[in-house]
C-alpha cells in the first residue's frame, strides 16, 4: 500500500474539543498513514497546545509538529506544511471534521490503481451537532473532464477529503496566499498544468457546518476577495468574461445578505435533512 502523509493546520480560534476528535479520527483508520504533520499557525491557546502535546506524545513516531510565532494565514502555513511532508501522497484534513473509518484506505486503494490521478477528493456529509446526524450532503462531479467545467463557476473539491501529489501541488507553484481562496486557488491552477483529477462518488469525511460558518461567507470583505479570486481566473483565462460577470452576480446576492439571512437561506431553502435529494448552498455557486 502507499505511504502517506497527513497534512493540518491549526490557529488559536480552533475549538480544541474538535480538534481532539478529528486527530482521533486520523488513528481510527483502518489505514493509518506513516506520518502527520500539524503546523501551527501563530501561538495558540494553552488547551490547543496541549491537544496537540499530548497526541504527539501518544503517537511520537508519526506526528511532527511545524510551529509559527506569528499567524500567517492558512495557504502559507499550508505551503510550508507541504514542504515538511516526507511522502509523494499527502491527505488534507481539517481541525474540526471528521473523517470515515475507511477513508484513507478507500483513497489510498484508488490511488494505487490509477497512479495517473494527482488529485483525488470525495463527497461529503454535513452535520451541526452530531457526527451520526446528518444534516446535508454535497456530491460533486466526478470524472475529470467533469470536474474541469465545474470548477469554471465552483469548486469542485472539499479540501478536507482531498489526496494529491506532492509533486504535482509543487509544481503547480505549491499553496499561496490567497484569502478564502487558497485551496480553490490550487485547484485551478494543477487543472490548468494538465494534472489528472478525480472525486469518488462515496461520503468519506463528515464537515462540521456551524452556523459561525456560514456567517464568516459573507460581508462585504468576503464579496470583494471573491471578486478578486474571480478576476485571477478571468486574469489566467481559466474563465470568460461571460463566466465572470455570471459568477460575481450570483454570489453578490448572497454575500451581502445579513448573517441571519443568508443563514435561513441556508437551512430552510438550499438544504434537506440529509436524505439523498438534499444540498448544500455550494450546489448553487453560492461557496
Amino acid at each position: 500500500m502507499l505511504k502517506f502523509s497527513v497534512l493540518l493546520s491549526v490557529y488559536e480560534k480552533e475549538n480544541p474539543i474538535y480538534l481532539s476528535l478529528a486527530l482521533n479520527s486520523i488513528m481510527m483508520q483502518t489505514l493509518k498513514p506513516n506520518e502527520i504533520v500539524i503546523v501551527k499557525d501563530g501561538n495558540l491557546t494553552v488547551d490547543l497546545d496541549g491537544c496537540i502535546d499530548e497526541f504527539q506524545k501518544q503517537y511520537p513516531t508519526i506526528v511532527k509538529i511545524v510551529s509559527f510565532k506569528i499567524n500567517r494565514g492558512l495557504g502559507l502555513a499550508l505551503r510550508d506544511g507541504v514542504l515538511e511532508c516526507t511522502n509523494e501522497y499527502i491527505a488534507r484534513m481539517d481541525a474540526d471534521d471528521i473523517a470515515v473509518a475507511t477513508r484513507f484506505e478507500v483513497q489510498l486503494k484508488y490511488l494505487e490503481k490509477h497512479p495517473d490521478i494527482s488529485l483525488l477528493g470525495s463527497w461529503i456529509k454535513e452535520f451541526s451537532t452530531d457526527v451520526n446526524n446528518c444534516d446535508s450532503i454535497t456530491q460533486l462531479p466526478c470524472s475529470n473532464k467533469d470536474i474541469k467545467k465545474f470548477a469554471e463557476k465552483r469548486n469542485p473539491f472539499r479540501h478536507m477529503t482531498v489526496i494529491f501529489k506532492k509533486s504535482s501541488v509543487l509544481s503547480s507553484g505549491n499553496y499561496r496566499e490567497f484569502l478564502w481562496f487558497e485551496d480553490y486557488d490550487l485547484w485551478v491552477r494543477m487543472l490548468l498544468n494538465g494534472y489528472k483529477a478525480e472525486n469518488l462518488p462515496e461520503f468519506l469525511v463528515n464537515v462540521r457546518a456551524t452556523e459561525d460558518m456560514f456567517s464568516r461567507r459573507g460581508g462585504w470583505l468576503y464579496l470583494k476577495q471573491e471578486i478578486k479570486f474571480q478576476l485571477n481566473l478571468l486574469k489566467i483565462h481559466f474563465i470568460d468574461r461571460k463566466i465572470f460577470a455570471l459568477n460575481v452576480f450570483l454570489r453578490s446576492f448572497v454575500r451581502i445578505l445579513p448573517n441571519n439571512l443568508r443563514i435561513v437561506l441556508y437551512k430552510e431553502f438550499l438544504r434537506k435533512n440529509g436524505d439523498n435529494n438534499a444540498k448544500s448552498f455550494s450546489d448553487y455557486g453560492c461557496l
